[in-house]
Formats: C-alpha cells, structure tokens, sequence
C-alpha cells in the first residue's frame, strides 16, 4: 500500500492510499480519515460509497464529514467507484452512466467486464482485509452509507451482509435499479439480459425476496432532477412496509442531488451510524 498524502484535520489524520488490487487487477486508490484517538484502541469503520463519475475524492473533498467523525470516533473510508487504468472496459460511447466511474457495487458476469468489474468482492473482502491490517479499526463494528449509485451500493452490500454492517444508510439512492433506467441500462451490461439475475443487486427486490434489517435512515432532496425517473425512493417505502423494516425517509425540500445536499445532513447520518455503534 503507498500513502499517496496525509493532511491533519480536527485532531485526526486524511489519508489517501493507493494498492494493487487483486479483485479488479488494477491499482485501486481510496482515503481513509483516522479521528484521534488513544494509542492501543480501536474505532468503529462507517464505509461510504460515491455515485456515478465519481472517486475517493469527491466525499473526501466535499463531504464535510471530519468534525462529526471525530466528535464520534469514527473511521470513514472512501473507495473509488470502478476500476481504473489502461485496458480497463468502458462504456464504448463514453457516457457517463456505464463503465469508468459506474461499477455499481457487483461482480459482473459478462465479458468484457467481468475480469475487473468486481467491486462487491473489492467493498466487502479485499478492501476490509487492507483496512483491517493497516489502521486502527474494529472490524466487529461496521456501517454503510453511500449516495445515488453508492447509495444503491450500500442498501445492497448492507442487506446482503446484515450481520456485518450494524447501520446502513443512504443519500438519493437508486432504490431500485431493475426498474430505472440507470439500472437496467448497467445490469444489462454488467449481468446480462435476465432480469431474474439483477433481483440480487437491487434494494427492493432484496427486501421482497426476504432480506431484513431493522432499520434504514434515506434523505432525499424534492428538487432532485433524478427523483422521479431514476431514483424512487416511495418504492423502497413500499417495500419496507410490507417487510416491516422500520424506514426514516426523510424528503428534504429545496434540496438538489448535490454535495451541498450531502454535507448538509452528513453529520446527522454520523450520528445515526454512530449510535448503533456502540
């Protein structure tokens, strides 16, 4: 692993790191912020997952989460959003929503994509061992969050894995991919033409089809430009009521699908994490 820059902030330290990943056979880059604490003990790890076009840099730059982290001992950790680097496959018209900067948190089964489009294998076993060996953290308590694509990541990743992640939360999340543009658009190129097999990468479906955890925490902006076509969130209300997870959707008036939005209640979602934490 090499420490590309360290910076102190509210006592703590911002790390970012790059290292040769086996899931995805590139080098992947992610930061890390470590809040200060006594030498010898360990923090609780809250894993945050960006949207589409984005890398480590855009919550690290732009998440406004270090005050709150360190109020709260928390680790935050940010991946990158895809695989990167020569001879990686991408969207061969370019576009946004589709390739470089969109894994959407799976393994993908078709060719190409398939040899370095692992990021579920990246988020929830390469990258936790790295964390694990090299900072103070307590992999016994974990969360994660995540915002549009990353959000739909962290609702997935967390309801695959609810005896790992003790909070799961979500800023404009895509709920449910299989039914949205964005989604079908990606699962039909990372998984293949059946729809029976996205049911597993799709927040909704996963609750319909009988996973659970006690509880969600969503906001979402009502001036969001992608509120209706791609985002839906009263489908996972839905959901979530017949399953009887108990949801906290928040919709946050005049608020767009910005940073601006995610910083403003990024502490509030710490808290929330934190406090199942404990």
């Amino acid at each position: 692993m090499d420490t590309l820059s360290t910076n102190m902030a509210f006592g703590g330290t911002q790390g970012v790191y790059r290292h040769a990943s086996s899931a995805t056979g590139t080098d992947m880059t992610f930061s890390v912020y470590i809040p200060p604490h006594a030498e010898g003990t360990t923090l609780p790890v809250v894993w945050y997952l960006s949207g589409l076009t984005c890398t480590h840099a855009n919550v690290t730059d732009k998440g406004e989460y270090r005050a709150a982290c360190a109020e709260l001992g928390l680790i935050f950790v940010a991946p990158d959003t895809s695989p990167r680097g020569e001879g990686v496959a991408d969207d061969p018209d370019g576009a946004y929503d589709f390739g470089l900067g969109a894994g959407f948190y799976l393994d993908a089964t078709e060719p190409p994509f398939a040899a370095q489009y692992r990021m579920a294998s990246y988020i929830t076993a390469e990258l936790p061992a790295l964390v694990a060996a090299h900072f103070p953290a307590d992999m016994a308590r974990q969360s994660i969050m995540g915002h549009s694509m990353g959000g739909h990541g962290a609702l997935t990743l967390g309801l695959t894995h609810p005896d790992r992640y003790r909070a799961i939360s979500a800023f404009a999340p895509i709920v449910a991919p299989s039914q949205v543009p964005w989604g079908r658009k990606a699962f039909g190129g990372y998984l293949g033409a059946d729809p029976a097999a996205w049911r597993r990468h799709d927040a909704v479906a996963l609750i319909e089809d009988g996973a659970r955890v006690p509880a969600l925490l969503v906001d979402q902006g009502d001036a969001d430009k992608f509120l209706s076509e791609q985002l839906r969130p009263a489908l996972l209300a839905h959901a979530c009521a017949a399953a009887g997870i108990d949801l906290e959707l928040r919709i946050q008036p005049g608020y767009d699908h910005s940073y601006y939005f995610i910083s403003t209640f990024m502490a509030e979602h710490l808290r929330w994490h934190a406090a199942r934490l404990r």
